[in-house]
């Protein structure tokens, strides 16, 4: 016995020994994988680490002459500004439409890209299938710039002066009777002049954007499922339906699990890009469109890459509270995750 704990400890010897050694041949022989991960990794440093040293001049004071890291300490006088001074009405206003357009985004976004995966699954031929697949991913290589400019034509009103009849969207909520604002007036201008249309415009764009691209992921896991299981779902009598939920459900768990968690993390992480280029001018469709990302952005804008001043800072504030809490539910929804089955993100 002691014998072999002997040759046992000998054996733990060697290997701590030559770690070094194997991991400087482990490289050598995978070294072209390695060469590949710098471009990534220097993304990472350069646009991910790099910036978070600006966070700290969220707990400085600003002074137009002062540098990027030369300020004193405030402490949380900034996050306190912005949570109960003079912008907080701004702020959580823009907190509110942020939660509110990201969980319509989840809920009617979410499944709709499942649903194309199920449906180009149960597309038997081969051509129609690539050409429904190629028609739905498309939407997603369009230029954001392209996207918002044919929706602000479609959402154009009607001009008596020029005879112009308006958008076809406008055209098609005047035949249904949805032109009317709630004091029953008609409208005369675009949609997006008015709050209330902002949000269904944005969904409706967003899934007709993403939906198709995002069902790549789904329609992956639904073929890596063994035909195997479908078979002996059909011996035992399983419809259709029945196979969806008995098979391909199951089989796409923890696929839907990952990407579930994923999509909550980005649940306050809305861009501001297609919001400023949809609203632009108008200034009455902030109401319900105006996000985080477009505060920070429309507040932050006149500071420069040296020089960092109070609306900056602010901004510093608002978007670091937005990372906390978008943080907070990644661990939130991956924790419930892997207490509740065993998939997990990490």
């Amino acid at each position: 016995m002691q014998k072999i704990v002997q040759t046992d400890q000998n054996v733990v010897d060697e290997v701590e020994r030559t770690k070094w050694k194997r991991t400087f041949e482990t490289f050598l022989k995978d070294w072209r994988l390695y060469v590949l991960l710098v471009p990534m990794l220097l993304f990472l440093i350069l646009f991910k680490y790099w910036p978070i040293g600006s966070i700290l001049q969220g707990f400085k004071w600003g002074d137009y002459s002062d540098t990027l890291y030369g300020d004193q300490w405030c402490g949380f006088y900034w996050l306190d500004y912005v949570f109960d001074g003079a912008v907080a009405p701004q702020f959580w206003s823009a907190f509110r439409n942020t939660f509110v357009n990201s969980m319509y985004g989840l809920i009617f976004g979410f499944p709709i890209p499942i649903f194309l995966a199920l449906l180009f699954s149960e597309v038997k031929n081969q051509y129609y299938r690539s050409f429904l697949q190629v028609s739905c991913y498309l939407p997603h290589f369009v230029s954001t710039v392209v996207v918002t400019t044919i929706i602000r034509l479609w959402c154009n009103g009607e001009v008596a002066s020029t005879g112009n009849a308006g958008g076809v969207l406008y055209q098609l909520f005047k035949a249904l009777g949805w032109n009317k604002l709630d004091s029953g007036d008609k409208l005369t201008t675009d949609l997006l002049l008015h709050p209330k249309f902002f949000r269904p415009i944005y969904q409706v764009s967003g899934i007709w954007e993403g939906s198709g691209y995002g069902s790549i992921v789904y329609f992956a896991a639904i073929l890596a499922i063994s035909p195997t299981s479908y078979e002996a779902a059909r011996i035992d009598g399983a419809s259709k339906l029945q196979q969806i939920r008995y098979v391909t459900f199951p089989g796409m768990a923890p696929t839907l699990t990952i990407m579930l968690i994923t999509r909550i993390g980005h649940i306050l992480n809305i861009g501001y890009e297609k919001i400023i280029l949809l609203v632009e001018d108008k200034e009455s469709s902030w109401e319900t469109a105006d996000v985080i990302s477009t505060y920070v952005y429309r507040m932050s804008g006149r500071s420069s890459l040296t020089t960092i001043t109070p609306v900056a800072q602010v901004g510093i504030a608002m978007d670091l509270f937005n990372s906390l809490i978008a943080m907070a539910l990644v661990l939130g929804a991956n924790a419930i995750s892997r207490r509740v089955s065993s998939t997990s993100l990490f």
